[in-house]
């Protein structure tokens, strides 16, 4: 592996899935408030709010809830939206106001960068199917176990989507 195929599996989560769903109805699951809260968040977790402002400088913010009760809320800016094919967006930890906070602010490693970037294409497959691919980077400098802790958070996460669209 060269030196920047290296740093670049550093700075970055990469999960694909596919999901026994039509494009359309993954991306209205991901752009969708009401949908989205019905998988958003690990194993357990609940999500309680969500607002989607779909345009290119629009905002989200959503609230996840653990299983013993902590809310832990997150926001972002649109940089890219191609309709049912790819979103592009900043992703911060924030405080039930939408402004963004440090990840310690959750008791979380202060090596987590304030913000980072999450990268989503849906493509269409054969039978109905999508396949569904994140890129979660500018994450260089957290730890293996940090690392890990996201990479099984999406993973829970595209469990209950999966789940969701049947």
């Amino acid at each position: 592996m060269t030196e920047e195929n290296e740093n670049k599996k550093i700075n970055e989560i990469t999960i694909a899935r596919v999901l026994n769903a039509p494009r359309e109805r993954v991306w209205k699951a991901w752009t969708d408030p009401e949908q989205f809260m019905r998988w958003w968040g690990p194993k357990g977790f609940t999500a309680p709010v969500s607002q989607i402002d779909l345009r290119v400088g629009g905002k989200y913010l959503y609230c996840m809830r653990s299983p013993e009760g902590k809310d832990f809320w997150g926001t972002g800016t649109f940089q890219e939206i191609v309709a049912s094919e790819k979103l592009v967006m900043t992703d911060s930890f924030a405080d039930e106001h939408g402004q963004v906070v440090p990840a310690t602010y959750y008791g979380m490693s202060p090596d987590i960068p304030l913000e980072m970037l999450i990268a989503v294409t849906f493509e269409e497959l054969d039978g109905g199917r999508t396949r569904l691919t994140l890129r979660h980077s500018g994450i260089k400098g957290i730890s293996a176990a940090d690392r890990e802790g996201m990479q099984q958070g999406w993973t829970e996460s595209f469990d209950k989507l999966a789940q969701m669209l049947g």
